[in-house]
């Protein structure tokens, strides 16, 4: 298969979806740019703050992308790139999309509410509060797993004999320094932005010229060499302070400029790929049951592994969080919901295809195992690429945007999913119309942002320290069953309101078989390590956090059922 066709194909796919079935969404939900939006009608200048459309969704993409769709598409190509490419178009357009622009719209139709309080709307308090555990432990996994792999970008090589390997490590120390300068210059961008009103157009120019300046900088000076659990620490720092710092100082504006290095990174990827237009050595399809396993792990059966692994690119429930968490608070027009929500999810499809075509490129040296982290088959596909057009010499260059450009979207990932965090934590100690400043004693004390997120913090690195391959599986699964309830509360909603939310039923119930079904065999993975004796502590902990997401999502499956039923009810008395 030509890696260019693949492209080419899978990407008139997606905006034919996006023209036909996003515009089909926005009639039957009723978009309407006449009412004032929860950014204008609560803005506090700190969560809720318009945002113009292109940096919300600077925001929006950097923090649904993650690695996500670099890391699913790449683990799941043991079994071929039919599956995985329909899974892609498929899931983004009827699944993804649907899942990403509902959960938007019934946020900002409930005052910029998490999905949460839509659920407590819709279906009841007591399902709030499940949902809210559930989808903390959710986050506290997000956090866990982009950590990780945040400090696995940056972390020096040492030798056997514990000595620091400089030329093994220097990539991923440019990496670590681009990302610090990076961060500087965003929240200088963001202070003459937002507080001395300089015009975005010439912010922006100004932005991208320091992008590159940073960037260079970074490939000619790195002085920092650290560990990797040094860096764990460090990230768990950072995203401390960065979740709750106002929105305008780091958090808009860094994800705005991030969004240029995903455009530039896209730019590249289709100039490498439409100008090598290799031919792809990756099998159409390698059959139902992962015999490869080139990390020396098997994914197992095609089903529920495919649907698992390969989350954001598909559907992801983290989206929902986001959504409704950070983005319906900045929205600027009703109308914005469309190209942010489904637009940004149809993106990020791309972004996967383009993954697709990059491991399919270096299949020999992925299969053998030679190269497997899917960060480094990601720019290791997609530089050798744009080297065999434009000469040795780019190759890397290319390759450091490219580290560069996946560890800020982690970043991003990392502080949004910490924020949300927080937010979840908040919410679940409180009543109906309540808010913090109505608590009283310890209630009041640990649900101070502070405190809740040093709470948030701890939990995620000291997870995270285990190493994200180990909690992968665990993630994906809790993941895309949290796509599975998030599609199951905006279509709760969506009734109640009188909306059609027939387009959920079949997404809703999918999801919800797939990931049950995981979630038992990572069950029985986690018991079978404590029976062997390996890593038995962590085994636990990793078996009753899978034990409590069957159970909350039972509970709650059952409760969203009932309100759909008494929705049918009456709307046929």
């Amino acid at each position: 298969m030509n890696a260019a066709v693949l492209l080419i194909v899978g990407v008139a796919v997606l905006l034919l979806g996006y023209v036909f079935y996003g515009r089909w969404l926005a009639k039957q939900w009723g978009l309407d740019d006449s009412r004032v939006t929860p950014a204008h009608e609560l803005e506090d200048g700190k969560d809720y703050c318009p945002a113009k459309a292109p940096v919300l969704m600077g925001h929006h993409f950097s923090s649904i992308a993650g690695a996500g769709p670099i890391n699913g598409p790449i683990q799941a190509a043991v079994f071929g790139w039919v599956p995985v490419m329909l899974w892609i178009l498929i899931g983004g357009i009827f699944f993804g999309g649907v899942h990403d622009f509902g959960a938007l719209f019934a946020s900002i139709r409930n005052k910029g509410q998490s999905i949460g309080e839509v659920i407590a709307a819709s279906i009841g308090p007591r399902a709030k509060k499940l949902f809210l555990i559930f989808a903390y432990l959710t986050l506290i996994l997000v956090v866990a797993a982009f950590a990780s792999i945040v400090a696995n970008t940056f972390k020096a090589t040492y030798t056997e004999a514990g000595v620091l390997d400089l030329a093994a490590s220097a990539a991923n120390a440019s990496t670590a320094m681009i990302s610090i300068l990076f961060i500087l210059m965003a929240i200088v961008f963001g202070f003459f932005v937002y507080r001395r009103n300089a015009p975005l157009a010439v912010a922006t120019v100004i932005g991208v010229i320091a992008i590159i300046l940073c960037m260079v900088i970074g490939l000619n000076w790195h002085p920092i060499y650290l560990s990797g659990k040094a860096w764990m620490i460090i990230v768990g720092l950072y995203i401390a302070v960065a979740s709750v710092t106002p929105v305008w100082i780091l958090l808009q504006p860094r994800d705005y400029l991030s969004s240029f290095l995903l455009y530039g990174m896209m730019i590249l990827a289709v100039v490498g790929i439409l100008g090598c237009h290799p031919t792809i050595d990756m099998p159409a399809f390698t059959g139902f049951v992962d015999t490869l396993a080139p990390t020396g792990t098997s994914l197992g059966y095609l089903f529920p592994a495919l649907f698992v692994t390969i989350a954001c690119g598909a559907v992801s429930g983290f989206h929902s969080l986001v959504g409704s968490g950070t983005t319906a608070k900045q929205l600027n027009r009703e109308r914005d919901a469309k190209p942010i929500a489904y637009g940004g999810m149809l993106i990020e499809c791309g972004l996967a295809l383009i993954s697709v075509c990059t491991v399919g490129y270096i299949w020999t040296q992925y299969a053998s195992g030679e190269t497997v982290t899917p960060t480094v088959v990601f720019a290791t596909g997609l530089a050798s690429m744009f080297s065999n057009v434009f000469g040795a010499a780019t190759y890397n260059v290319v390759y450091s945007m490219l580290i560069l450009a996946v560890s800020a979207f982690c970043l991003t990932s990392l502080d949004t999913a910490t924020r949300l965090a927080r937010y979840m934590f908040q919410e679940f100690f409180l009543g109906a119309g309540q808010t913090r400043e109505d608590l009283t004693g310890w209630k009041k004390s640990i649900t101070h942002p502070v405190v809740a997120t040093i709470i948030t913090v701890v939990l995620g690195v000291a997870l995270g320290m285990t190493g994200y391959a180990k909690i992968w599986a665990l993630f994906g699964a809790a993941n895309q069953l949290l796509a599975a309830l998030g599609l199951l509360a905006v279509c709760c909603w969506l009734g109640k309101i009188g909306r059609n939310n027939k387009m959920f039923y079949i997404p809703m119930f999918f999801m919800l078989i797939v990931t049950l079904t995981s979630l038992v065999f990572t069950i029985k993975g986690q018991f079978a390590g404590i029976a062997a004796g390996t890593d038995v502590v962590w085994c636990w902990v990793r078996a009753i956090i899978a034990i409590l997401l069957v159970i909350l999502a039972i509970v709650l499956v059952v409760e969203g059922v009932k309100a759909l039923s008494a929705q049918k009810k009456a709307h046929q008395a």
